[in-house]
């Protein structure tokens, strides 16, 4: 019975380091978007670019990385 609790607590925190370290993932990748985003020189070739032609031309990209990452 007492193996069976500590098994139980050791797989929902492992669950919560999991979600942790996701969650700090997430916020890397947030934080870094916005230091690229910040420079004069990135935002002056968006702003050329335009945003709208940068997702459809992302896309296929993502979409194929999708089907790659669910082989």
């Amino acid at each position: 019975m007492e193996l069976a609790r500590h098994s139980t607590n050791d797989d929902v925190l492992s669950a919560d380091k999991e979600t942790l370290y996701m969650l700090g993932g997430v916020a890397l990748v947030v934080f870094g978007t916005g230091l690229i985003l910040s420079n004069p020189a990135v935002r002056r070739y968006l702003g050329q670019f335009g945003l709208g032609s940068l997702a459809q031309a992302a896309l296929p990209d993502v979409d194929r990385y999708l089907k790659l990452r669910a082989m």
